[in-house]
């Protein structure tokens, strides 16, 4: 789960005690972080929203990646919901919305992470069946299975965060954990459990992942030429380079996260730089799910082409630079309708 999961500040990474980090007033930084929460929301909903209707209305989930990336996309998008609570609360130092809004906060919070975090695992896992060995691992990779284990991954992330979520309420102002659950060691066991199943185990599959595609990939090039055309193995080099990426962001945007959870428990006296420095690790966690549609766009030729299908349709004025592609496409249409009637 998100933030939540720190044990001595509540979900959203200011203290339980209101005067320890804010004091009675507002002052010039919780306004700053109030509006980054803000602004990271607006582009992960836009960003995320993009990839999903680009899959759906272009692609339409045509193959096992495009189906986990769109399982990654929704959950990210999904994540970016509770953003603008924590921007007030931030900003408010307290909690305005209810008690049983803070416990589906929390639960849809935690689903989305955990799922976002699980799909990015198994596209890991993906890359390497569809480099290694596509022929041997064909029938693993197909649309409806990659479907069907998409909803066990939603299925398992719920039930993996649910028990934890439920303990959250409205207490003393804040959404926060209820703090007579146990001791120091329960709180560490709790933590190790969600680093475990959050980042730790994941992050290990997908380093194992891509380490063994890279020793496979380097013992086929000394072998007689693949039976895949060029461009089919540049499409697959491409994602695979793409997902590489993802996985990168991943761990320098949660590793700080974990890390200032860990150091918070042998934290006696806690002061207000270390608090103000775990405002910037939270915000930098959900950035996470904002810096996926970008690298998406950046590393993708087909997420480009579908970004700009999306936003610069064809039929608008051709001399507008976005249809260019279109116009292209068409004329090599013609000629080769004109060159197939000869």
């Amino acid at each position: 789960m998100e933030s939540s999961l720190f044990p001595v500040m509540d979900f959203n990474g200011t203290f339980a005690d209101p005067d320890v980090y804010f004091g009675d007033h507002i002052d010039g930084f919780s306004v700053t972080v109030a509006a980054l929460y803000l602004l990271v929301c607006v582009l992960g909903l836009a960003g995320n929203s993009l990839v999903i209707v680009a899959i759906l209305k272009l692609d339409k989930m045509s193959s096992a990646a495009t189906v986990y990336i769109f399982n990654l996309a929704l959950a990210d998008g999904l994540f970016m919901v509770g953003l603008p609570f924590i921007a007030m609360q931030n900003f408010q130092n307290r909690w305005e919305f209810g008690d049983l809004a803070c416990k589906v906060v929390m639960v849809l919070d935690g689903i989305n992470q955990f799922t976002s975090v699980f799909c990015l695992t198994v596209m890991s896992v993906d890359r390497y069946m569809a480099l290694a060995d596509p022929l041997r691992f064909a029938r693993w990779r197909t649309p409806r299975r990659a479907k069907a284990v998409s909803a066990l991954l939603w299925l398992f992330s719920l039930l993996a965060v649910l028990p934890m979520a439920l303990h959250f309420s409205a207490r003393d102002g804040l959404c926060t954990l209820d703090p007579a659950l146990g001791s120091d060691a329960w709180w560490l066991g709790f933590l190790t459990y969600t680093f475990v199943l959050g980042f730790a185990l994941p992050f290990t599959v997908m380093t194992a992942s891509y380490a063994a595609l890279l020793l496979t990939l380097r013992s086929q090039r000394l072998r007689a030429a693949a039976a895949a055309s060029q461009e089919s193995q540049r499409l697959e080099r491409q994602v695979t380079k793409m997902v590489v990426a993802v996985v990168l962001v991943f761990g320098v945007c949660w590793l700080p996260f974990y890390a200032f959870n860990f150091c918070s428990l042998y934290e006696t006296d806690l002061v207000l730089t270390f608090a103000r420095g775990f405002e910037f690790v939270v915000l930098l966690s959900y950035s996470w799910s904002c810096a996926n549609p970008i690298l998406y766009t950046c590393l993708s030729d087909t997420f480009r082409r579908h970004f700009r299908a999306l936003l610069c349709p064809a039929k608008r004025s051709p001399s507008m630079h976005c249809n260019v592609d279109t116009e292209t496409a068409g004329h090599r249409r013609t000629k080769r309708e004109h060159a197939a009637k000869k």
